[in-house]
């Protein structure tokens, strides 16, 4: 009885998760072009989950997180926000990317990923001192880029 109330949710889970992971409605509208989410090809149901935390901030209970800010959107936000009209577009498409690479790394299995919480902490941190929000994306790029070198 237990094994099979287990079955069923796991059932459940996976088919509620496939069809919220196809969705892009969770991703930022401007990055949507730019992180075509239909080729992305997550390792599992529950890095789905995590990547849609890593944009949104909504944990919907997953085990071990903490809803809320930093978020990709709302760091994208304040990075629009902080730009000027003639760099939008850059902001915009630089931004998106980054998100896509560090979302889809950071929501990995801890044993193989190579961008920890505390690293988007880091990541986060240097976004928030820039004086330019552009030279900001290149200095996490560079980082990210680093990382992911295993440098």
């Amino acid at each position: 009885m237990q094994s099979m109330r287990k079955t069923a949710l796991l059932a459940m889970t996976i088919a509620s998760v496939s069809s919220a992971a196809q969705a892009d409605d969770f991703i930022a509208a401007a990055c949507r072009p730019t992180v075509p989410l239909a080729s992305v090809q997550f390792e599992n149901p529950v890095q789905a989950r995590w990547y849609r935390r890593f944009w949104t901030g909504d944990c919907n209970h997953l085990s071990g997180c903490f809803s809320g800010s930093p978020n990709w959107n709302a760091i994208l936000d304040k990075l629009l926000a902080r730009g000027g009209p003639n760099e939008r577009a850059a902001l915009v498409q630089k931004a998106c990317r980054l998100g896509q690479t560090v979302g889809l790394e950071w929501t990995r299995e801890k044993a193989v990923r190579r961008i920890s919480t505390r690293d988007l902490r880091d990541l986060y941190g240097v976004l928030e001192q820039s004086d330019d929000p552009l030279r900001g994306l290149d200095r996490v790029d560079a980082m990210v880029r680093a990382k992911l070198a295993g440098r």
